[in-house]
């Protein structure tokens, strides 16, 4: 099995609030993330997912699922 499938495979949704990222290519200089916000839907899906920048407290709301891709996200922060 390739290393990301495997690293993607253990993002458990129920520890994201306060999870940190590092985002691959920055914008705006924003590179490094917190997970501020998870909400789940009644059967336990994630229905709302916000990142806010460290740098600058601009918030995002994402697909949490987003944050399996190696090429945009490394979980920490880098």
């Amino acid at each position: 099995m390739h290393l990301s499938a495997v690293t993607a495979a253990q993002i458990n949704p129920k520890k994201l609030n306060n999870s940190k990222w590092t985002r691959v290519n920055p914008v705006k200089k924003q590179k490094h993330f917190i997970v501020v916000k998870v909400v789940f839907a009644d059967d336990g899906a994630v229905e709302v997912c916000v990142i806010e920048a460290v740098i600058d407290k601009v918030q995002y709301s994402i697909d949490w699922k987003d944050l399996q891709e190696k090429n945009v996200w490394l979980q920490g922060w880098l």
